[in-house]
């Protein structure tokens, strides 16, 4: 729905995603305070801003087989652990620049996610979920038991560089992990609107109408399966380097539900709903952060350090509330308000 008295007069007008002046606007705008934002920001902000970055990246690719194919994964942080880990040993083993082995670590955890994801045919809904579980237990067996990834002691990972330009802070990752971060995003908002998108959404509503369609459905799923930990696994490997080191605890089954928790607070099948979901929790943990050093001098029997308890119980209560009150997330909200100012004035 367009703003009133605006008209698109062309198909390509129609289909495009930027499709008025006004969002021209506000997209450049963005664009120009993304870019000069590193200037008069702090160093925390930075990080918090690098962080939310790689997490919209890996939710993303949970949103694409979760919200749009269907199929529920909660093995995206054992293969944010591949990326981690390939780019890891690539780059501090043997040699490789992290330019070659960023997006080789992205199509190694792709090729796993397929290896994954071949049962997808035969299971659904509870059964695959386990399934899911059961490859993030492998995963994080292999990487505590191998001496090739360091084991409980993790990995080093050295910082990326062009030439004589060491990209070690939090000032210079931004410059990496955010342009990545809108590429993907993207890339993501292009393949929900094309063949491949609709394939996917035609899986999730009823997979045996869609075979019935002609389309081939195991192929679907399995591609599916493939993008969504390939963004898994370039988000883990930006994290590796931002961090400069990688441990199994980063990568904990805590983590998936997290970025489950994040698509159903956003809105399931929504690449605008991945930005509230994530940006939603992340805050959330921000502040629980800031209130727990009052909360515990008032209540001493939390513990000196409540803020890891608070911030899980925090998680589960909010995740409940939007089950129950709104389980088609904020990205909802966010279409009701859109259309609600766009009809302006005759709301009525």
């Amino acid at each position: 729905m367009l703003p009133c008295g605006v008209f698109n007069r062309k198909y390509s007008q129609d289909m495009a995603i930027v499709r008025t002046r006004h969002q021209w606007g506000i997209l450049i705008a963005t664009f120009l305070l993304l870019l000069i934002l590193p200037s008069f920001a702090s160093n925390y902000f930075l990080s918090l801003i690098n962080f939310i970055s790689i997490t919209i990246i890996v939710t993303l690719g949970l949103q694409i087989i979760s919200g749009y194919c269907g199929q529920i994964s909660f093995g995206q942080a054992a293969f944010m652990a591949v990326g981690a880990y390939v780019s890891a040993i690539l780059t501090s083993k043997l040699g490789l620049s992290f330019w070659i082995a960023l997006p080789l670590s992205g199509i190694a955890a792709g090729l796993l996610g397929i290896i994954g994801g071949a049962p997808s045919l035969r299971i659904k809904g509870f059964y695959l979920a386990i399934a899911t579980i059961a490859i993030h237990a492998l995963v994080m067996w292999f990487v505590l038991h191998s001496q090739v990834t360091g084991g409980v002691s993790g990995l080093h990972v050295p910082a990326p560089k062009i030439g004589p330009l060491i990209f070690k802070e939090n000032k210079s990752m931004y410059y990496i992990i955010v342009p990545v971060m809108v590429l993907l995003t993207l890339a993501a908002k292009n393949l929900t609107r094309s063949k491949v998108g609709r394939a996917f959404v035609a899986i999730r509503d009823n997979d045996l109408a869609a075979e019935v369609m002609g389309i081939n459905v195991y192929y679907y799923k399995l591609l599916a399966f493939f993008i969504s930990c390939l963004y898994a696994g370039v988000g883990g490997s930006l994290f590796a380097h931002w961090m400069q080191m990688v441990h199994p605890e980063q990568f904990t089954l805590i983590h998936a539900l997290y970025y489950i928790g994040m698509i159903i607070i956003g809105g399931m099948g929504s690449i605008t709903g991945v930005f509230f979901g994530v940006l939603f929790i992340r805050l959330l943990d921000e502040l629980v952060m800031f209130a727990s050093p009052p909360l515990a001098a008032i209540f001493p029997w939390l513990g000196s350090q409540p803020a890891a308890a608070l911030g899980v119980v925090a998680f589960g209560v909010v995740l409940l509330l939007f089950l129950i009150f709104e389980p088609r997330g904020l990205a909802h909200r966010w279409e009701i308000f859109k259309v609600t100012y766009r009809l302006h004035p005759f709301a009525y």
